[in-house]
């Protein structure tokens, strides 16, 4: 297979499987963790093990030999902005960015997330043209994340945004289950099965179909009260309870295009 070595950078709850799934069907990765003690996991897997850490002043890790041989790089690290908002997750990518360009790499994969949208009581509907506005932009470092490495020279980026990741033992609804007074009851939901994540990532890669934004949610006929009503029942769970004294604010992601451009169809896993 030709380019058939890609780094991956955050062999986590998602980087992992989709590290398996990759070497599956014949290509050889390179992949990082932040801890030491994930290093045999990634080994006994199959996968060339790195321990690599992005600070905002040094990439703490032999990033260089990491990415070394490989064609496509995946960036799929947490930005951590929830817990730390004062944290300056663009000084890491444009140190990742600076490694790059003096490596391999030809093809950059960006996991990004649909929390680059905001929720309005409009319910607006964001497609993958969508073009963010100066202000929009000023005040959100995952939007210029996205806009750094689409801008980047020498280099065929994709955008993967997905909406929230769930899978076996991962479900929204197993930290909601008893919690009260919660917000946004009428509002849409946007996840995604981690197995439609691996899907649309190796599509894209196979099809090498980079240059373009890609969106990654599952159509959701249900309000999030319903949703998360009917899914606590499912689990034998307390289901939430929300207020309804405020109007609800949200969004709907289209991934309509993403769907055309590869042309497959996301598998309903949600329902």
């Amino acid at each position: 297979m030709m380019d058939s070595q890609i780094s991956i950078l955050g062999c986590g709850w998602l980087g992992f499987p989709l590290a398996k799934r990759l070497m599956d069907v014949g290509y050889q990765i390179k992949g990082s963790t932040t801890t030491s003690s994930k290093v045999q996991k990634l080994k006994s897997a199959g996968i060339d093990p790195y321990v690599i850490e992005l600070k905002e002043q040094e990439i703490i890790g032999d990033i260089e030999d990491f990415l070394s041989g490989s064609h496509l790089l995946i960036i799929n690290i947490p930005p951590g902005l929830r817990k730390q908002p004062e944290s300056d997750f663009l000084s890491k990518l444009k140190l990742v960015l600076e490694q790059v360009q003096l490596s391999s790499i030809q093809r950059l994969l960006y996991v990004s997330s649909t929390g680059v949208f905001s929720d309005n009581v409009t319910i607006p509907i964001y497609t993958e043209d969508y073009e963010f506005t100066s202000a929009e932009t000023s005040h959100s470092q995952l939007i210029k994340a996205e806009q750094l490495l689409n801008n980047s020279k020498d280099l065929r980026t994709s955008i993967i945004r997905f909406g929230g990741l769930i899978g076996k033992e991962r479900h929204p609804v197993k930290y909601l289950s008893g919690k009260t007074n919660l917000r946004n009851p009428k509002a849409p939901v946007n996840l995604i099965h981690l197995e439609n994540c691996i899907r649309l990532i190796k599509e894209i890669i196979q099809q090498d179909s980079f240059g373009h934004i890609f969106h990654g949610v599952e159509t959701i006929h249900q309000t999030k009260d319903q949703y998360y009503a009917q899914q606590a029942k499912e689990m034998g769970l307390k289901a939430p309870e929300f207020d309804y004294s405020q109007p609800s604010e949200g969004k709907i992601i289209s991934a309509e295009k993403t769907e055309l451009q590869l042309g497959f169809k996301l598998e309903k896993m949600l329902q």
